[in-house]
């Protein structure tokens, strides 16, 4: 994706990819017998197809001119019942052949997000969600469209052309011949129509994913847009984005109201060759009457699966573009991933070691350089330093969001990359700046559903951290619905119910970063009183920005400029009047100007 605008689609490649077709028919494997049973129903609906003119044919030679109302009473009933027995057949294809679509899509789809949860925050950083998004959504079902109406299709088609080919040539290879005179013509409009809509589906995707993206930037922030009164400049950039997609799409419907007009011209040259011709054969003699009506009757369903293979060339075509999509993204490699033989510890004490760990974002612009320090169990180490110093990206390592490319983090004296990562993640407890709730009760997004924290679990630590009041407030309690993000609560609510969920999942390693700077001073004291108390026998790595909020801790580094500045306790660090001396002198001078 290197290299292009983070909004814009990949080229189309080609119509039909050989090896992009056989990954897609993997997908349907499991469902082998419902593809053999809906290619069985096509031919079938081909095969009643091809017989009805044959009827006409035989009544309008012989049955009419002889007179026989038995027979043609007969002839009748038949044509009427392969009809019946048709359409009857059609509608259990149709019902296969869109199920097993649904099918192969259901498992597509599961493929797709249990990848996009196990991908790495990095591939997340430089990717749009809006582009992800369209992935999941949009080209799923295009490879829907064509799982579900194409491939299947395409076979009855084929059948029925051979089929009808072979019957026009036993009727009349003069006829045939005549009525096969058009079809350079058609093939030539095809192929214009081909690339004209080629053009037209890209230029679809682009603009339905730059839509996607812009849509899904602006409700996520509608808040700062409001605020700063975005709202018609927003707009305008939405009816420009918009009138884009609009155009796009009038591309492709000027190429679809081109090609089937000039496709039924041709065909209605074609036929209306056949019927003079035909008609002159007639009248000669060398021909019979019924002979031409159903010939033009064959003629007629000769011409529909020719039109209809040329229009399912637009669904390859965005078909083979979309799975190459999901394809690459599928295959996007998962950095962070646990060994092949992971080491066996699963619960940690809690002893954590960072060992000259440099690391970078970007290649070329170090964030860490050489941090090293030893936390040990029950240990509480708070972090401070100036706004990109590196404290948040030190917790982010250690959780292993990322990996270091320099150094080591050992949790109990095991590298993080030797750890099983579900084990690893599942000893800590973490609290972030910014809070992520997810739509559910309270309840589940302080359990986050695991089996294995009760309810009771939940209301104990809600009376530990004294959220009573907070709970209480709330119309069902514990059961009360959250909005999306948690849009129900305040910023500061939104903290606390993240601080229960990470202590009600009982972690051997607190993370809490920034996890004070939202809540007011009651609140805050609030936490500090069940801190004292939660943290016995956990390691806490704090990061925070209020100084006051970390004079306990058992040590305080320092970070500047992505190294360790400074280390110590609160009162050794103040003795030493260094950068810790000045950042808090600087915050309490701040605070009594404030005041």
């Amino acid at each position: 994706m290197s290299g292009q605008h983070p909004h814009e689609e990949e080229a189309l490649g080609k119509a039909y990819d050989a090896r992009l077709a056989r990954r897609l028919l993997t997908y349907l494997r499991p469902y082998r017998a419902r593809v053999a049973l809906a290619v069985a129903l096509s031919l079938l609906v081909a095969s009643f197809s091809l017989i009805q003119p044959l009827f006409v044919r035989w009544a309008i030679d012989h049955t009419i001119p002889n007179g026989d109302h038995r027979e043609l009473a007969l002839l009748l009933g038949a044509f009427l019942g392969a009809v019946t027995i048709e359409y009857a057949i059609q509608f259990l294809y149709i019902l296969a052949v869109n199920s097993t679509g649904q099918y192969a899509m259901f498992d597509l789809r599961i493929e797709l997000f249990d990848h996009l949860q196990r991908l790495s925050l990095s591939f997340f950083d430089k990717t749009p969600v809006g582009r992800l998004m369209t992935r999941v959504t949009g080209d799923i079902e295009v490879l829907n469209e064509l799982f579900s109406e194409g491939i299947t299709h395409i076979f009855g088609a084929l059948f029925l052309l051979i089929g009808i080919l072979g019957i026009l040539l036993w009727m009349s290879v003069p006829l045939t011949l005549l009525a096969l005179s058009v079809l350079p013509l058609m093939l030539i409009i095809s192929r214009y129509f081909r690339v004209w809509s080629r053009e037209g589906f890209r230029a679809v995707r682009t603009r339905i994913a730059r839509l996607n993206s812009f849509l899904q930037e602006n409700v996520t922030g509608l808040q700062t847009v409001q605020a700063f009164v975005r709202e018609e400049r927003n707009l305008e950039k939405f009816k420009r984005l918009n009138k884009d997609h609009y155009d796009a799409n009038i591309q492709t419907i000027l190429a679809y109201a081109v090609f089937f007009p000039a496709v039924e011209v041709v065909s209605a040259l074609g036929m209306g060759a056949v019927l003079w011709y035909g008609g002159i054969q007639v009248l000669s003699g060398a021909l019979t009457l019924g002979t031409l009506v159903a010939f033009m009757e064959y003629l007629f369903k000769f011409f529909q699966p020719i039109r209809e293979l040329s229009a399912q060339y637009g669904t390859l075509q965005s078909a083979m573009a979309s799975s190459e999509r999901i394809f690459k993204l599928l295959d996007e490699p998962i950095s962070i991933a646990g060994p092949e033989s992971p080491h066996p510890i699963v619960s940690a004490r809690g002893r954590v070691v960072f060992d000259q760990v440099d690391f970078e974002y970007r290649t070329g612009e170090p964030v860490l350089h050489q941090v090293s320090f030893v936390a040990e169990p029950g240990e509480r180490i708070a972090f401070v330093g100036a706004t990109g110093s590196g404290k948040s990206t030190v917790m982010s390592l250690l959780c292993r969001f990322y990996d270091v490319i320099g150094g080591r983090i050992l949790i109990d004296g095991v590298d993080l990359r030797d750890w099983n990562l579900a084990n690893l993640r599942a000893n800590f407890g973490i609290v972030l700046q910014d809070v992520f709730l997810f739509s559910g009760t309270v309840l589940d997004n302080i359990t986050l559903r695991d089996p294995r924290i009760s309810r009771a679990d939940a209301e104990r630590v809600i009376r530990e951290l004294g959220m009573e009041a907070l709970v209480s407030k709330l119309p069902q309690g514990l059961d009360s619905p959250l909005g999306e993000r948690g849009r129900s609560l305040s910023v500061g609510e939104r903290q606390l119910v993240s601080f229960a969920r990470a202590l009600a999942h009982d972690p051997r390693i607190l993370v809490l970063d920034e996890a004070t700077s939202s809540v007011d001073t009651e609140t805050e004291r609030t936490i500090q009183r069940a801190l004292a108390r939660l943290t016995e026998g956990r390691t806490s790595l704090i990061v925070a920005h209020r100084l006051s909020t970390i004079h306990n801790c058992d040590r305080i580094l320092v970070m500047s400029k992505g190294r360790v500045a400074e280390m110590g306790t609160h009162e050794e660090l103040l003795a030493a009047r260094g950068l810790y001396h000045r950042l808090y002198e600087l915050q309490y001078k701040t605070q009594e100007a404030l005041a």
